[in-house]
């Protein structure tokens, strides 16, 4: 068994993977093995990587299966300690891994950690798809230290220390094999998005932890499937989120949040629509009614999922409503919420 398998799911991004794969492999620790699992891109992703970087080991899937089942495939494939799943616009710093494998290897109780996550284009300031560690309101929406919804903050030091978070960025997971194994690692369905912080959440349920530890940092590019804006990704994050919800909320709160989130949902839609962005209205419609017709094959999937809990008390789960703080009460930084 290797240490550690960093893994870089491609689809279509050799442009990526000439710009940042010389830094991984240049960074990254000699216990460390590099690996590309390919989702059957059509570009030259895989010519490139069998001429550039011979180093590198290559999966090779049989079609795009998307984020979640890509990785559930390729992991399945390889044996190692630690797996580091890496996406492929992530510039990675000097000695970056090191301190995620000290810390999981002194905190056996810990699933999965991440790094500090910054912007790629804009250094000092953080990344939206992690920043320094996530968390949910209690109506599902997510944030994090140094993001809330669109607002990102400037890093001024002002989260460097070692935190328990409810989800940790899919941009650069590390996670023990072991867990994701026993999980039972992405749901599939998902495709992409939320699909990391539904992972975290059953491994939460589990009786298990999720940290960032910022004394390693990364840079991410960000969109580089799908850019912000687009109704594939607002689709996929609405229909994502409300099964992730119905999987994993305690019967306590399963109903009244969900009552909660058709009210805001389609709040949500009209907005969009009012404000021109017809696509995005037609997405969350479309998502809701997805949802819903999918609600009959995740009775059972939710059944496991709650047979698996073990705690009540999620670390990271608050009580107060996100909206409320950010567009009422003008909270845009993960200091400035009233968490009490």
């Amino acid at each position: 068994m290797e240490k550690v398998a960093i893994v870089i799911l491609n689809w279509n991004g050799a442009k990526m993977l000439t710009r940042f794969l010389p830094n991984v492999l240049e960074y990254s620790r000699k216990d460390a093995t590099v690996y590309v699992a390919d989702n059957a891109s059509t570009d030259n992703s895989v010519e490139l990587l069998k001429q550039h970087f011979p180093e590198v080991r290559l999966v090779l899937l049989d079609k795009n299966w998307g984020f979640a089942e890509g990785y559930n495939k390729a992991l399945e494939k390889i044996d190692a300690e630690y797996y580091v799943l890496l996406n492929s616009d992530v510039e990675v710093s000097h000695h970056w891994l090191s301190p995620l494998i000290e810390f999981m290897d002194n905190h056996k109780e810990v699933a999965a950690c991440q790094p500090k996550l910054l912007s790629e284009n804009d250094r000092d300031s953080f990344e939206y798809a992690g920043a320094c560690g996530g968390y949910l309101d209690r109506y599902g929406y997510p944030f994090c230290r140094g993001r809330i919804f669109d607002f990102v903050e400037t890093d001024n030091g002002q989260y460097d220390y070692d935190v328990e978070v409810l989800w940790a960025t899919g941009a650069c997971l590390m996670i023990r094999s072991s867990d994701f194994k026993l999980s039972g690692g992405f749901d599939a369905r998902f495709f992409a998005h939320n699909e990391e912080i539904d992972l975290c959440w059953r491994l939460r349920l589990m009786g298990r932890k999720i940290f960032c530890i910022p004394d390693s940092f990364v840079f991410h590019v960000g969109g580089g499937t799908l850019p912000k804006n687009n109704p594939m990704k607002t689709y996929l994050n609405f229909r994502n989120n409300l099964l992730m919800l119905y999987k994993n909320l305690p019967d306590s709160e399963l109903n009244k949040v969900m009552r909660a989130r058709m009210i805001l949902d389609y709040v949500a839609a009209f907005k969009s629509l009012l404000t021109g962005c017809v696509g995005d209205f037609k997405a969350i419609v479309k998502a809701r009614r997805d949802f819903k017709k999918w609600l009959p094959e995740y009775v059972g999937i939710r059944s496991k999922v709650q047979q698996m809990r073990k705690t009540e008390n999620i670390v990271g789960i608050y009580r107060f409503s996100l909206l409320w703080q950010y567009y009422v009460k003008g909270r845009k930084k993960y200091s400035d919420l009233k968490t009490h």
